[in-house]
């Protein structure tokens, strides 16, 4: 994985020539998943006390393949 600095100076001359899209419609791609109760708990939050669903950060943590095919399709679809 590249270092925050690494990752800057390859946006930076990409930001003097255009406009980026680093951003797409997460929470709407992540309904298309269907995604239930457990599958946001995981193991790892499995005996927390209150509802998680639709607290999509937690799928970083909970589900990484969902976002990671998420920004690939972003990614392949031509966003920055």
């Amino acid at each position: 994985m590249r270092t925050r600095e690494e990752r800057l100076a390859l946006l930076e001359p990409l930001l003097a020539r255009r406009i980026l899209v680093l951003d797409g419609a997460m929470g709407t791609m992540i309904q298309t998943y269907g995604l239930t109760e457990a599958d946001y708990r995981g193991d790892r939050f499995a005996r927390w006390p209150s509802d998680l669903k639709g607290h999509n950060d937690l799928l970083t943590l909970t589900q990484p393949q969902v976002i990671h095919a998420i920004h690939a399709a972003y990614l392949e679809a031509g966003a920055d």
